[in-house]
């Protein structure tokens, strides 16, 4: 595996983005969008994948990244739980639900591989040594020091 520097670059935490946007898409018109409270829920279990992923790269240990993942991975089945909800209620269609569904599956697939991968290697700390810095066009640059 070569190695990331960035918690953008991991295939995860780019999958979950994707699951973001496409939950507040869904959610933001029709009954789903009058149902506050299933909509704000569905909307917080889908960014914390999102936030645990890179929450938990930003983290010291292999372990406390791990312990993350596991998190983003109890989310992802949050959001697919309520999607069958939103099924019931007749807010989205099969076909939402499916190509959704698929998302978070595909989603918890990823942060599990991520996960098994982590495991085989030492609790060793992850600091970094790299100093990003932010640019206001939305590109990160590394320093040169």
């Amino acid at each position: 595996m070569a190695t990331v520097k960035r918690f953008e670059e991991l295939v995860a935490w780019q999958t979950a983005r994707h699951l973001v946007n496409e939950i507040y898409a869904l959610t933001g018109d029709g009954a789903f969008a009058r149902d506050f409270g299933l909509r704000d829920q569905i909307q917080r279990a889908a960014v914390s994948v999102m936030s645990n992923i890179a929450e938990g790269f930003e983290s010291r240990t292999q372990r406390l990244f791990i312990e993350h993942l596991g998190r983003a991975r109890a989310s992802c089945g949050e959001v697919r739980s309520q999607l069958y909800v939103a099924l019931d209620l007749g807010y989205i269609d099969p076909p939402q639900f499916d190509a959704l569904y698929e998302c978070t599956d595909k989603t918890s697939r990823l942060i599990y591989r991520l996960m098994t991968y982590l495991t085989s290697l030492d609790d060793t700390p992850r600091v970094r040594e790299d100093i990003l810095l932010y640019d206001p066009s939305g590109r990160l640059s590394q320093e040169t020091a």
